[in-house]
């Protein structure tokens, strides 16, 4: 058992005794028992059927989509995909996306859009692989296209952060209408032992770095990066995972509702103004 392991047990049994740390609720997203894309499409969704490859490469184990029936409404549902277990992880790469997972959740995107149906998306990455070949064959573009696909979708788009949310990995199928994030889920541009590392060279700085980053459900929609904050069971999603995707099928269904009154026009223009907005500031008199 690793280190991090460990200390999401200790969070576990640990989190009664009072408020939780933004590192705490680091390694509550990345228990090893939190469930992923597949165990919530299998307790929320029927008549599921999975597409495979991005046409021009091949098939990336590390995000998954395809149809399927959420609350008596046909979605396309893509998500980031963890294993369990060496073996498992090794062939959805822990998570991390080559550039043909985009190019397939582009392609998956785009034909929900020819047939006017919805796209949820289940966000759960440490980030998109950096590896050799995955630049050599244009991860950075292909994550590009799906922001420009994703801002002109002329469909409702609903993303759910559940577990990691991490830098353009994550943001590659996150441009969304309305997007939820679990309570003890993370989304940041850089990990905090990354940002420990390059800001105090050591990563034993992550508690700090993670403070700084504000990386958490409740400091997102402070910020109003996130829509609605989904609640977990007590100990974490991992604790109850029946419980947990029942709470985030109840967010979908609400907001897929709402969005469905609006034109693809509005959609479209609401979901760039969302984004056109983040960033803002003012400058006061004083200040």
């Amino acid at each position: 058992m690793t280190s991090d392991e460990t200390r999401s047990g200790e969070v576990a049994e640990q989190e009664d005794s009072g408020p939780l740390s933004r590192y705490e609720r680091v390694q509550l997203a990345r228990h090893q028992d939190r469930p992923f894309t597949l165990d919530y499409i299998r307790i929320l969704c029927s008549d599921w059927i999975e597409l495979r490859g991005d046409r021009k490469y091949r098939d990336d184990p590390a995000i998954v989509g395809g149809w399927a029936t959420l609350a008596g409404r046909s979605v396309m549902i893509i998500g980031h995909q963890k294993g369990r277990g060496m073996k498992e992880n090794l062939k959805r790469n822990f998570g991390s996306p080559h550039p043909e997972g985009y190019r397939k959740a582009e392609r998956l995107m785009n034909l929900a859009a020819k047939f006017g149906r919805p796209v949820v998306t289940l966000v759960d990455t440490q980030g998109a692989y950096p590896g050799i070949g995955a630049e050599e064959r244009g991860q950075a573009e292909a994550i590009a296209r799906n922001l420009i696909v994703m801002a002109g979708l002329p469909v409702p788009i609903v993303t759910t952060i559940i577990g990691e949310g991490g830098s353009g990995g994550a943001l590659g199928i996150a441009v969304a209408d309305r997007v939820l994030m679990l309570e003890n889920a993370i989304y940041s541009v850089i990990s905090p032992e990354g940002c420990a590392a390059i800001l105090w060279r050591s990563r034993d700085r992550a508690e700090d770095a993670a403070e700084a980053l504000k990386l958490t459900a409740s400091d997102l929609a402070e910020f109003g990066i996130v829509d609605e904050v989904v609640p977990e069971p007590n100990g974490g999603a991992h604790v109850d995972p029946e419980s947990a995707a029942r709470a985030v099928g109840a967010s979908l269904e609400r907001h897929l509702d709402e969005l469905a009154e609006l034109s693809s026009d509005e959609l479209v223009q609401r979901r760039r103004e969302k984004y056109y907005a983040m960033g803002r500031w003012e400058e006061t008199a004083g200040g």
